[in-house]
């Protein structure tokens, strides 16, 4: 099994920056792709970004030039780097890791911007 803990979630003006983390422990085989989705209230559940572990990064057009993802795989987390946030970018965000066949959800860290 798996665990992801999320952080770095607050509140924070349009136009100011946040960065998450997603640590993972646990029974890790061998960690593949790692990303973020959010969801934001009466939403469903949408991509962000991903970076697997080789090749190149993946974002969704909402948040290009705006979010980069990144990770340090000596210590199985993955990070986003928020910028120019805007008030549609409030939601909560998810990390999710693959890992041999399995895929895994962090619980989730909010995200809110003010206008």
């Amino acid at each position: 099994q798996v665990q992801l803990v999320e952080s770095g979630g607050g509140l924070v003006q349009a136009g100011g920056s946040l960065r998450l983390s997603c640590a993972a422990s646990g029974s890790i085989f061998s960690i593949n792709a790692m990303g973020w989705y959010r969801q934001a209230p009466g939403k469903q559940r949408e991509f962000v970004a991903r970076i697997p572990s080789g090749g190149s990064t993946n974002y969704a057009d909402s948040v290009k030039g705006r979010f980069t993802i990144s990770r340090d795989n000596a210590k199985n987390t993955v990070y986003l780097q928020m910028s120019s946030l805007k008030p549609e970018d409030t939601a909560v965000y998810y990390c999710h890791v693959v890992s041999g066949w399995n895929g895994y959800w962090g619980q989730g860290t909010q995200v809110t911007v003010s206008s």
